[in-house]
């Protein structure tokens, strides 16, 4: 009995133990169990995120070369559309951009977690907004059909350091992401490893649980089917990554293909470009030297004929020298003026705009055209325009009407009628002044119609004509902001309009009074001190010669770098008359030097060439004579910069 309770006893002691050792290894297995968990939700949430880390890397190399790429054929658009006018190629140009834009703006969303390559992506914007604004002023002028404008601004956006700008920072921001997708490759990989581990682990920790708990052998393997499932799941993952790393390999290989052959056909296009320049650039010098020689030397045999028979008749006859001086100086006005009609088709010189009565300037220009067309071709005028006028360069305006008359008159081949008709257009709401130039010639094909405004296009004879005629008159009309319309029909004439937009009455009214007053008498001018400023010797005697012809007292200057010192000397003058391109110091440099010390000095600019209107701010309010210049026209020059200067001090007071 005693032996029984003893065995009992120990029965239950062991029973007790293995209680215990159950309890014990059952919370240890749970708390294995929980640990391993906790590991293999973590691996797996890291294993997720490098993954996720990836597909972000390869779409912000997708996106970067897609910037490249649409950036390239916009280009690409635009070079034809400024070489062909095509609106089409225009259009692509505007849709690619756009879609450049786009892509950036999605592009800037992926890296934002990235200051590096945020940084990078802010760069490449501010450099493309500033592409932007180069290529849209080349389209500008494709848009409105000004070719050499265009070709020039994109051949110049070309050759901007800003592309190569652009690729650098393309290349490094898909440089900087090709990095960081290897180093999260190797992550994912890392990552993979562990949750393999983490598996391996818990499969280890069922097989001694299914040793241990045998009791729970069919929960077991329902967890350790679970897990397999799982695995199973993870390792597709795996093969999925596999293929899609395999397939970013072959996408990259397929870009650099692609951007290779991008950047051939850009070296191609550039090759063509610069091929097409230089031809179009022979063809122009071939056409305009032949029509602008013919015109030079005709008015240069003109002033030289006109001087030799001049400086014959001289001693003995003065009435006839004087008309062959006066045909010579209408000679050498009409050599300045074809001079100013190049640089104002050219955009090279400013129009002067006045108030001009359309009727009354015609009918003071009709001499001029019926002494040009000759005595076989019949001059009609029907004005019906009475006082209106319009705001409008008015020897431009004589110049395109002359050009006109001109080509009318070839077209007549000497003989026919010419009618100039003035019209007030009241179409689509708005007044115009319609000019209207007929002729009854061989009118033009639909061929010749279709070039007729472009610039050095010309039907007639090597010598005859430079062509720059009817781009004269267009580029009059729409600097006057009208425009041009022409209709014309083969063997039954040709009818040019030019309209014109119309002034308001009162300022018509007072340009009418303006025209019709007497000229007041000019009183003499005080004597001045005038220091003259001019790098060339023969121009700078006849300057001086014409100054003291005026009466006044002169300083000559050979040498913008001794002014200073002849001021000094002279301790001031009352008028600087400078030149405008001279070596060494130009004469806007000059005047600020001058203006430093004798800040109340009075300038006037004497120039040939004044470049581009916008270079005029540089004379800043002081007055610039054109040359050549007359004898009046200087004295009213000089009297302005005297009355100036009074006003001045009289203010100062």
């Amino acid at each position: 009995m005693f032996e029984r309770d003893l065995d009992n006893e120990a029965e239950g002691r062991r029973e007790r133990f293995r209680l215990w050792l159950t309890i014990a290894l059952g919370a240890v297995l749970i708390g294995a169990v929980g640990a391993l968990v906790m590991l293999l939700s973590r691996a797996n949430d890291n294993y997720d995120r490098s993954l996720g880390w990836q597909s972000q890397s390869l779409e912000v190399i997708s996106q970067t070369r897609s910037v490249d790429a649409a950036l390239g054929r916009a280009e690409a658009a635009l070079g034809r559309f400024a070489v062909g006018l095509q609106k089409e190629d225009g259009r692509i140009y505007e849709y690619q951009w756009a879609r450049a834009r786009q892509i950036l703006t999605q592009l800037q969303r992926n890296v934002r977690d990235n200051p590096q390559q945020a940084a990078l992506v802010e760069q490449l914007t501010a450099e493309l907004n500033s592409r932007g604004a180069q290529l849209g002023d080349a389209a500008l002028s494709a848009n409105y059909n000004q070719t050499v404008a265009a070709i020039s601004k994109y051949h110049a956006a070309g050759h901007d350091d800003g592309l190569n700008r652009i690729d650098k920072l393309l290349t490094q921001i898909i440089e900087n992401e090709r990095t960081l997708l290897r180093d999260r490759i190797r992550g994912a990989a890392a990552d993979r490893a562990d949750l393999n581990r983490a598996i391996l682990l818990f499969s280890l920790l069922g097989a001694a649980a299914a040793v241990l708990a045998i009791g729970a052998t069919i929960s077991l393997i329902r967890a350790i089917s679970e897990r397999r499932l799982a695995r199973r799941e993870q390792l597709a993952e795996t093969e999925r990554a596999t293929q899609l790393e395999a397939a970013v390999e072959e996408r990259t290989v397929e870009l650099a293909e692609a951007n290779s052959a991008l950047r051939n056909e850009m070296s191609e296009r550039i090759a063509a470009e610069a091929q097409l320049r230089q031809a179009q650039k022979m063809e122009a010098v071939g056409q305009l030297t032949g029509g602008i020689a013919h015109d030079f030397n005709n008015m240069l045999a003109v002033v030289v004929g006109g001087l030799e028979l001049a400086q014959r008749w001289l001693p003995g006859e003065p009435d006839k020298a004087k008309r062959h001086l006066a045909n010579a100086l209408d000679g050498a006005n009409r050599a300045a003026d074809l001079t100013r009609r190049l640089l104002a088709f050219a955009r090279s010189e400013s129009a002067r705009p006045e108030m001009t009565q359309i009727d009354a300037c015609i009918t003071g220009f009709a001499e001029l055209i019926e002494r040009t067309i000759g005595n076989r071709i019949a001059l009609t005028l029907d004005l019906e325009a009475g006082e209106l006028a319009s705001w409008i360069d008015r020897q431009q305006f004589e110049n395109a009407l002359l050009n006109l008359a001109v080509n009318a008159r070839d077209a007549m081949d000497g003989h026919g009628t010419l009618t100039i008709r003035t019209r007030c257009d009241q179409r689509d709401g708005a007044a115009a002044l319609a000019v209207q130039v007929i002729d009854t010639g061989c009118g033009m094909s639909p061929e010749v119609l279709e070039r007729v405004f472009d610039p050095f296009y010309t039907t007639k004879p090597a010598g005859q004509g430079t062509g720059l005629g009817m781009s004269q008159v267009f580029a009059f009309c729409r600097q006057s902001g009208g425009e041009v319309q022409i209709h014309s029909t083969e063997g039954e004439g040709t009818s040019v309009a030019m309209l014109l937009p119309v002034a308001q009455r009162g300022e018509a009214a007072d340009a009418g009074r303006k025209m019709t007053a007497p000229v007041a008498a000019i009183a003499p001018s005080n004597p001045l001190d005038i220091l003259v400023v001019e790098d060339d010797p023969r121009v700078l005697t006849a300057t001086v010669d014409a100054v003291d012809e005026l009466g006044h007292r002169v300083v000559a200057c050979p040498d913008p770098l001794d002014a200073e010192a002849l001021v000094e000397k002279k301790g001031g003058f009352d008028l600087v008359l400078t030149d405008v391109l001279m070596p060494g110091l130009t004469g806007p440099e000059l005047v600020a030097r001058l203006k430093k010390r004798w800040p109340d000095l009075s300038v006037l600019f004497l120039t040939g060439f004044a470049g581009d209107a916008a270079e005029e701010a540089s004379f800043g309010d002081h007055d610039v004579l054109r040359k050549p210049f007359t004898l009046s026209g200087l004295d009213q020059a000089i009297r302005r910069a005297s009355e100036r200067r009074v006003a001045d001090h009289q203010l100062a007071s």
